[in-house]
């Protein structure tokens, strides 16, 4: 697309916002990022890749993680991570990935607190992806195979983690519609529709 814009999606687990990212990103012929952060992420730093995916959109306790980071660090034969690596300095390095991501390209980024991140630019569209329980639950089911009891087990720890994550680093509630620029209803739009909305808002801002 001609124009420069970035948007960045957060999602309850379950609502399908990996897929409309995807989906939103093949039509305006941009390119998605989600994992790919935590690889340039690792790249730029040096710091390997496996200590950004321990900590990828987890609640943050630095002592904790400090501590396990520095005991994995030894048996992987890098003595004194953990006199230093903490999920702060890890979500600095992330952070400074996604700002020249933003910069390079127009593009979609899942998740990682991007909104926050790049909150001072104006050519970025916050969106927040949500859907009814049952909704997400039968998502799971026919995505992974999973039991209704598993499904909801999964989501209640995953939704918990993510807003733990995003509550700790952002100014600004997780899934509150005013922490945001656009929410929308998966399960009530649906896929397709969700990706169409959000690809009509682009074309006009």
């Amino acid at each position: 697309m001609e124009k420069h814009i970035v948007i960045c999606i957060g999602r309850q687990f379950g609502s399908g916002g990996q897929e409309i990212g995807q989906g939103l990103a093949d039509r305006l012929g941009i390119p998605l990022y989600d994992k790919e952060i935590l690889k340039k992420a690792a790249e730029e730093s040096g710091i390997v890749e496996e200590l950004f995916e321990r900590a990828d959109e987890m609640p943050t306790n630095s002592f904790l993680y400090t501590l396990s980071v520095g005991a994995h660090g030894h048996a992987m034969g890098m003595p004194g991570y953990g006199d230093y690596l903490t999920n702060d300095k890890l979500f600095l390095f992330q952070s400074n990935t996604i700002r020249a991501m933003a910069e390079k390209d127009s593009c979609v980024i899942i998740g990682r607190c991007a909104d926050y991140i790049l909150r001072d630019r104006k050519d970025m569209l916050s969106v927040f992806i949500h859907a009814p329980l049952e909704n997400r639950i039968e998502y799971l089911r026919n995505n992974r195979d999973l039991s209704v009891d598993a499904a909801k087990a999964l989501i209640k720890k995953s939704d918990r983690q993510r807003a733990n994550y995003y509550n700790f680093y952002a100014d600004s509630d997780w899934g509150a519609a005013s922490s945001y620029d656009i929410t929308i209803n998966s399960g009530k739009l649906g896929i397709a529709r969700a990706i169409d909305v959000l690809a009509g808002v682009c074309e006009h801002l």
